[in-house]
């Protein structure tokens, strides 16, 4: 009997020991994207969205939360090329929120465009939403990689319109090359598989300031993007390839 005293002790802390460790997950970064050049002296990036308690309380849930996450994309995406004139992008939703037992999400991304005499002469609009049914589990983790998984999907779809909704209705406010890439960008050293922002004919194309040559082996395909957070899709393709019409 006593031996059985003292190994229920050592039973209950070899149960404590063997609790898995939380669930991490990588930052959902599209920096590695070729930005967006336009032609303004500054660019301003505001958050206008108020989320209601609900979606307040599910984004808190979310290791990246959807907000947070599309800011920080604009930022990086959207710069100056240094003529006059001034873009404001506006956040005007960035949720996600769950509706009965379903994940629900959407984005939605205003770009305004103004002259040096704060004329207003641009404006274009990219939305996308998303849905999923919430995981049945009781375990926290699950709940969270169901949201992260939801985010990364709205991020998926507004990078593509976002790009796609800028070069249809803006293409004279684009700073072009002729490689599509912005002067004094060089292309990612994983060899990420997105489109950069090409020229459409008869745009005026500015000169390469920089030269990258890659060297790839025959029969071998490209090498794709080595951060899991991120998809290796093409930004440039537009809508079409999220199954809507343009």
């Amino acid at each position: 009997m006593k031996k059985l005293v003292f190994a229920l002790p050592l039973l209950a802390l070899a149960s404590c020991g063997s609790t898995p460790p939380a669930q991490t997950f990588a930052p959902l970064d599209y920096s590695y994207l070729p930005p967006i050049l336009l032609k303004v002296s500054q660019v301003d990036v505001v958050n206008n969205y108020v989320p209601t308690p609900s979606q307040v309380q599910v984004a808190g849930l979310d290791p990246s939360p959807p907000a947070d996450t599309l800011m920080a994309m604009l930022h990086a995406r959207l710069q100056p090329a240094g003529q006059p004139g001034t873009a404001t992008v506006t956040v005007q939703s960035a949720y996600v929120d769950n509706v009965n037992g379903n994940l629900t999400g959407a984005m939605t991304v205003d770009l305004n465009l103004a002259s040096a005499d704060g004329r207003a002469t641009g404006f274009t609009e990219a939305s996308v939403s998303a849905s999923q049914t919430a995981p049945d589990s009781s375990n926290p983790d699950d709940t969270r990689a169901a949201l992260y998984a939801l985010t990364k999907q709205l991020m998926t779809q507004m990078n593509v319109q976002l790009q796609y909704q800028i070069q249809k209705n803006l293409p004279s406010w684009v700073s072009w090359t002729s490689s599509g890439i912005s002067p004094g960008v060089a292309p990612a050293a994983s060899g990420i598989q997105a489109a950069p922002l090409a020229a459409p004919p008869g745009a005026a194309v500015a000169p390469i300031t920089t030269t990258t040559t890659t060297t790839t082996t025959p029969g071998m395909p490209a090498p794709l993007n080595g951060n899991a957070a991120v998809p290796s899709y093409l930004p440039g393709a537009g809508p079409a390839t999220l199954g809507s019409t343009p």
